[in-house]
């Protein structure tokens, strides 16, 4: 069993095992932090248009035919 008192007080070691020989992340690992942030931007974007465009429905309140411009 090793001893803990060897390692650096403060320092934490990752539990997962996500990481090359190199100590960087895998490739496959960016992959899906990348997938991951693009779905996440998209929904918000979705939310954001939807929000602009009920927005722009309230501000016009203008309805055709309404009888009292002749319309």
């Amino acid at each position: 069993m090793e001893n803990d008192s060897d390692k650096e007080p403060g320092r934490m070691f990752p539990a997962n095992d996500n990481n090359n020989a190199d100590g960087d992340p895998k490739a496959e690992t960016w992959q899906r932090i990348d997938r991951a942030a693009l779905t996440l931007a998209r929904i918000i974007g979705r939310r954001m248009a939807r929000e602009d465009f009920e927005r722009l429905q309230a501000a016009n309140d203008n309805g055709l035919g309404n009888g009292k411009n002749g319309s």
